[in-house]
């Protein structure tokens, strides 16, 4: 997993031989493939061969965890499964993620971000009311379910420095996308509210959204009654104070469409980096609606390192999506590029102890 691989795990990702076209993450030299797999090494295995399983059953006898992503029933095809690899290791922490979970009436499907989104709730309430639903412009359920994945693998491993035992840790895209609905699931939860679509409104929280300015358009986040204090008076609005419209939280989500017009008509007077500049010395937040290329052009975002170069054999000088935790005993850096199919097949079986007739005998038999 690329978390663990950031912060120094060796990692192996097991491919398909002669799968060159990248299995997960589209063409190999392509964006997405690239920021996935960097700092792990490449290893060809056809798990379909038994010599290519017994390679497999014997490097897991030494890892520390084993991290898949079959649909449910495939592992168990295999032979390499949670309980399989248990047999030879009781410290492994085997790590599963699907598409919704691995048993259950939907337990055998196949996953995809997208569908996940959809019956997880997420594009109900995503974009404008009246609209009909809206994915994410990134895979939300994909990325929360690794990140969930990588928090169960840790917790894992400190548990098992107390009790000598690995475990399974399963996630699905249906569980992380759910569980990534947060306040807007428990609204249901809890008082029986079916969130809806709110644009670029936030549900709750009002006047907090995208407001139109002289010459495009800025976010303004004024929560709470002392940020919205003195977003009033940046507004030179006072009156929005004791307005009974506008007094409340409750009374500005009841009449949010009101209260926008009103602030729009204030914002297209000035421009974008006045307004942002004024707020955010008024202790009011405010920001820039950025392109994803004026996002690495941001002062604050090159400051935070956000863009991590690395050096690929073919691509050449390349940079990737940097880590967003730092931490003052550990390091990220980008240790190795993307590798290729196969690159480090023999490296890791010498490792293993497999001697260079072994290996050859493994390749003859197209494990490798």
């Amino acid at each position: 997993m690329r978390q663990l691989a950031d912060w120094g795990a060796s990692v192996v990702k097991i491919e398909r031989p002669g799968d060159t076209g990248g299995t997960m993450g589209g063409a190999r030299l392509g964006p997405d493939f690239q920021n996935l797999h960097r700092n792990k090494r490449s290893m060809a295995l056809n798990l379909k061969a038994p010599a290519g399983r017994d390679v497999f059953l014997h490097l897991s006898e030494s890892a520390d965890v084993v991290v898949e992503n079959y649909r449910p029933d495939v592992k168990h095809r295999l032979g390499i499964d949670y309980e399989t690899v248990r047999e030879r290791n009781a410290r492994i922490v085997y790590a599963s993620i699907s598409g919704f979970g691995q048993d259950g009436p939907y337990g055998k499907l196949p996953g995809f971000d997208q569908v996940a989104q959809g019956m997880g709730g997420l594009m109900s309430i995503t974009g404008a009311p009246g609209q009909g639903p809206m994915r994410a412009g990134i895979p939300v359920a994909d990325l929360a379910a690794g990140l969930y994945t990588a928090i169960g693998i840790l917790t894992a491993i400190v548990a098992r420095e107390r009790t000598g035992a690995g475990q399974w840790v399963q996630c699905s895209l249906l569980q992380a996308q759910v569980a990534m609905l947060d306040f807007q699931a428990e609204r249901w939860l809890l008082d029986r509210e079916v969130p809806g679509q709110a644009g670029n409104d936030h549900p709750t929280a009002i006047p907090t959204g995208v407001f139109e300015t002289r010459d495009g358009h800025i976010n303004i986040a004024a929560t709470g009654d002392a940020i919205y204090e003195r977003f009033c008076t940046v507004m030179g609005r006072p009156d929005w104070m004791t307005d009974a419209a506008y007094a409340t939280s409750a009374a500005r989500s009841a009449n949010r469409e009101a209260m926008n017009a009103e602030i729009t008509e204030i914002t297209r007077t000035r421009s974008s980096r006045e307004w942002v500049e004024t707020f955010n010395a008024a202790g009011v937040p405010a920001g820039y609606i950025y392109s994803v290329d004026e996002v690495f052009d941001d002062p604050q975002v090159q400051h935070l390192g956000m863009a991590a170069p690395v050096r690929h054999p073919e691509l050449g000088d390349i940079e990737l999506v940097a880590q967003p935790v730092r931490m003052s005993g550990s390091t990220f850096t980008v240790r190795r590029p993307t590798p290729a199919l196969g690159e480090h097949t023999r490296e890791i079986l010498a490792e293993a102890g497999y001697d260079a007739a072994a290996i050859d005998a493994l390749a003859e038999a197209e494990a490798i």
